[in-house]
């Protein structure tokens, strides 16, 4: 029997790619609070609003600005400080994002602590 190797769709990579970054520790958090609050937010107020260590927001903003998700700028009253805000790419995501924590909500599907 021959075997035919059939290539991969280049989507389903690049799917792979997107739920790599987004689903690791904070970055679907990071990114659905910049959606509600509609608005550019300072590291230190992403920091309380999303509740994780400064060494983990850092990292996914960085991760999160890379992959083109999070646009840095600085702050308008210090050169020192940064804003963070979706690019166009994230708010076109974030229907999706919604629809996934609306369904974790309707479901009941909460992680439950193991005993």
């Amino acid at each position: 029997m021959r075997y035919v190797k059939k290539e991969c769709d280049p989507v389903f990579a690049s799917v792979d790619k997107v739920l790599e970054i987004i689903s690791k520790s904070k970055s679907l958090h990071i990114l659905y609070i910049l959606n509600f609050k509609n608005k550019a937010l300072r590291f230190s107020e992403l920091k309380t609003k999303v509740d994780s260590s400064s060494t983990t927001i850092s990292r996914r903003l960085n991760e999160l600005e890379k992959c083109g998700l999070v646009i840095r700028t600085p702050c308008e009253d210090s050169n020192n400080r940064m804003e963070y805000s979706l690019s166009k790419d994230a708010k076109s995501l974030s229907p999706i994002i919604q629809s996934l924590y609306d369904w974790v909500s309707k479901s009941q599907m909460h992680v439950q602590t193991i005993a």
